[in-house]
């Protein structure tokens, strides 16, 4: 059964774009939810119509993710922890900890895009995190752990 996607579903598709998926999914859970639309024919006129006007909008949204990504991955981020004798952290360093670097430099991140590529940080050195800025564009940034 082929949809229309209303809203981001996880490990489905995007906002917007027609997916097919099993029928039962479809209207026990995505349609009732407000998730998704049937895919009728004058839905697909009408999303075709929609997304021809909505063409270079996209553009210029994907060129400011790519140059914001570019910008993030010039960054550097330092997070100052308290750390015990052994270099062990006090608890660990978390993407709420990174989005607040982050917007100390005057990029406006959400921490639900941010993460950490390493897993858990608990202890003092260099990490790498990623961030999903628009769709498939990521942006990768450094970031160094020291003690307080």
């Amino acid at each position: 059964m082929e949809i229309l996607l209303k809203k981001d579903v996880a490990n489905l598709g995007y906002a917007g774009e027609i997916v097919k998926v099993k029928a039962g999914y479809a209207m026990n859970y995505l349609v009732p939810q407000g998730f998704a639309t049937v895919a009728t024919e004058s839905v697909k006129k009408q999303h075709a119509e929609t997304l021809r006007q909505r063409a270079h909008k996209e553009a210029k949204l994907v060129a400011d993710a790519e140059a914001l990504a570019a910008t993030i991955g010039a960054q550097t981020v330092e997070v100052k922890v308290k750390v015990s004798e052994s270099g062990k952290l006090y608890g660990s360093v978390t993407t709420m900890d990174l989005a607040e670097a982050l917007n100390a430099k005057g990029l406006n991140i959400d921490k639900k895009d941010i993460t950490i590529l390493a897993g858990e940080v608990k202890e003092v050195g260099e990490y790498e995190a990623s961030v999903k800025l628009y769709k498939a564009i990521k942006g990768t940034f450094k970031f160094n752990v020291v003690a307080e």
